[in-house]
């Protein structure tokens, strides 16, 4: 079973998505399910997680309602402010729909580069845990050291990295996020999605040579059993298609054994989600 660990749907409005600047305009538009079931069927894909864009309360009900009437969307990953006085009810309410997996708040947004330490937040987290919700940890490179006390104060809650962390390809950074993403490794509950990488680098000049260490040190980092394929489309758009992504993470995993390959492509997925 192939499984999308990471996509998003939209009904684009410029302002809600006014992160999607003059370099991405090729994603201004719509992008809802059937236009990616058809790719689906192309690219041999079972099923996807469908991952929050927008920090609403409508946005989670809006992924709701079209996991809910198409099957393949086998679950959501929505918003909630963690902040809230309020989270403990919010959770409740979400935890009586099965397609509901997890959370996710755009923390790579944040100009505080702490922000997952902030004690009201990390109040809110710590009720993931009885509802057995996953979190979705999107950062870049520079808030990975509070990602790794973040992930140390929760070793029942399961994580999985966004991303790998958005490292700055584009400028060949390496060693500080490598040094941090081994560390963060180190805690059984985290995971990480092989995803987003050619945003990262140029989006008409990357080469697939230039994603391998990224790719190689998550490989050794996390091993085979905690590694997820993640497309990120429609944002992959900005810079290839998603037959050039899911060949990326195919061609990396071709040396492995059959059941590692089936792990990372959906099985993993399955197991992280509960799908």
């Amino acid at each position: 079973m192939n499984i999308d660990s990471h996509q998003h749907f939209w009904k684009y409005e410029p302002v809600k998505h006014s992160w999607i600047d003059d370099e991405m305009a090729v994603i201004r538009k719509d992008f809802m399910p059937s236009d990616l079931k058809k790719i689906y069927q192309k690219n041999n894909i079972d099923g996807c997680v469908a991952v929050q864009a927008d920090q609403t309360l409508a946005e989670t009900d809006f992924l709701l309602d079209l996991a809910t009437k198409n099957d393949f969307i086998k679950g959501i990953v929505g918003w909630v402010d963690f902040r809230a006085d309020n989270i403990d009810e919010v959770l409740k309410h979400y935890s009586q729909f099965d397609k509901v997996k997890g959370f996710r708040h755009v923390v790579q947004g944040e100009a505080d580069h702490n922000f997952l330490l902030r004690p009201n937040f990390l109040n809110g987290i710590a009720k993931l845990e009885q509802y057995n919700f996953t979190y979705d940890i999107l950062v870049f490179p520079h808030q990975l050291g509070a990602v790794l006390e973040f992930v140390q104060a929760f070793p029942n809650i399961k994580f999985v990295i966004d991303h790998i962390a958005k490292p700055y390809i584009k400028d060949g950074y390496y060693d500080g996020w490598a040094l941090l993403m081994k560390e963060i490794a180190s805690h059984p509950n985290v995971y990480c999605k092989l995803s987003g990488m050619i945003t990262e680098a140029d989006y008409k000049s990357w080469t697939y040579n230039q994603l391998l260490p990224y790719m190689n040190l998550v490989l050794d980092a996390f091993g085979t059993d905690r590694i997820l394929f993640g497309s990120d489309w429609p944002v992959c758009l900005v810079a290839g298609n998603y037959e050039k992504v899911k060949k990326i993470t195919t061609d990396f995993i071709a040396q492995l054994t059959i059941e590692e390959q089936q792990a990372i492509m959906g099985l993993n997925a399955v197991k992280f989600y509960n799908l």
